[in-house]
């Protein structure tokens, strides 16, 4: 069986290490850095999930896919285009339908960033901040019902930005499992490894 772990926007794939490193998975864990896989295309997020979805397609059997943020919008993306090809699908501070107005902040704080901080996830401010702009008309919210595979929702309790979309997830994806984890952030992976750990092995031991 196959594992893949899909990092946020601002993160890179080492990222997910930590948690990682304290997971029972005996099969092949794969952590796809995003930027590279986007490499000198346009960026956009047309262009990143066209490569991401070869990423996935390249895999033999099926797959276990777990993303954080821009990593579980593409997560969601690949599970209802290719639903014969996900075993199980693990979303974190996920968004179904993209807030304009969250995005347009968000875009004015990275514009106040330091170039440096752009360049430790191996891209630079204004190819960070197009791909951001690119994806203000994504919306999956129609498409939910067809997630048939087993499905866990997870958010940081002080995720406040993600919180009422992962509540809607949980509803509207058919039998999903949803956990707010106690005073947890955003990043999950970073600020909450070893929570997050236990509680998606826990999550894989009972999935098909």
């Amino acid at each position: 069986m196959n594992y893949l772990f899909v990092h946020g926007l601002g993160q890179d794939s080492s990222t997910w290490k930590k948690t990682i490193d304290t997971m029972e998975l005996n099969s092949h864990v794969s952590c796809p850095d995003l930027f590279s896989l986007l490499g000198t295309c346009d960026p956009t997020y047309n262009n990143l999930y066209r490569l991401f979805f070869e990423y996935c397609n390249d895999f033999r059997g099926p797959i276990n896919l777990c993303g954080l943020s821009l990593g579980a919008v593409l997560s969601l993306n690949y599970a209802l285009d290719r639903p014969e090809k996900v075993n199980s699908l693990i979303l974190i501070g996920a968004q179904y339908k993209m807030p304009k107005l969250l995005l347009a902040l968000q875009n004015i704080m990275f514009y106040f960033m330091p170039k440096s901080v752009f360049l430790k996830i191996g891209t630079d401010k204004e190819r960070f901040i197009r791909l951001m702009k690119s994806m203000r008309h994504l919306d999956f919210t129609e498409r939910l019902v067809e997630i048939q595979c087993d499905s866990l929702i997870l958010c940081g309790e002080k995720d406040v930005a993600n919180k009422r979309a992962s509540k809607y997830l949980s509803k509207h994806i058919k039998e999903a499992r949803s956990i707010i984890i106690k005073d947890a952030g955003h990043e999950l992976n970073i600020d909450s490894s070893s929570k997050l750990s236990v509680i998606m092995d826990d999550f894989w031991s009972n999935t098909k």
